[in-house]
């Protein structure tokens, strides 16, 4: 029993160091977060499973995923999906994909959604972009959001930073993150027109 502890420990840490390197490696930090997540967050879309970095297409993330991270009991937390690389990568700019504040536990779907979600729409030409999803924890427990609700035909998500929409409110971590690469498929015109960008 001890032995098998402490390969479950190695794992574990395994984990959590390939997060931290995978974030510091893509330059998630310092061009979003100051601070890598220290834990992964489960992302599976279908059969397909985000993994620090992998990618994906427009076609295979066009709907939400199901996702699970580690949580505590009676504890709320905020999610939230970016693309850093709007237009073109070293903009230093977000568009938001998804965010979910609220959420009890690891039950995303009773979270309160403040921007619907909108799969990856990466332009034409414009390479691969990173999907970066993030988890905080709320401290103070439930927030009362101020921000703006976007609908999944809204394209008003640009502009958006996540570092400064945390510390707004108070918010710790990221806790837990991971990400994937996309760029352009034949269902990114079909997202853009959902969008009005066409």
């Amino acid at each position: 029993m001890k032995y098998l502890t402490i390969i479950l420990v190695g794992i574990i840490g395994a984990v959590n160091a390939n997060i931290k390197s995978a974030f510091l490696d893509a330059k998630i930090v310092p061009d979003i977060i100051i601070n890598p997540p220290t834990e992964e967050i489960e992302v599976t879309y279908g059969s397909k499973k985000v993994n620090a970095g992998n990618e994906l297409t427009p076609t295979d993330t066009r709907n939400i995923p199901e996702v699970h991270y580690k949580h505590e009991g009676g504890v709320l937390y905020t999610l939230v999906l970016t693309d850093p690389d709007i237009p073109v990568r070293g903009y230093n700019r977000e568009w938001q994909h998804w965010l979910v504040g609220n959420i009890p536990e690891d039950k995303v779907a009773k979270g309160e959604v403040l921007t619907e979600y909108v799969g990856p729409a990466p332009p034409l030409k414009t390479g691969k972009h990173r999907y970066v999803f993030l988890l905080y924890k709320q401290n103070q427990g439930a927030i009362t959001f101020d921000e703006r609700r976007i609908g999944n035909r809204d394209k008003r998500r640009n502009r958006f930073s996540i570092k400064k929409f945390a510390d707004k409110y108070n918010l710790e971590g990221p806790i837990a993150g991971n990400y994937f690469i996309a760029q352009y498929d034949d269902i990114v015109p079909v997202i853009h027109k959902q969008l009005g960008n066409y």
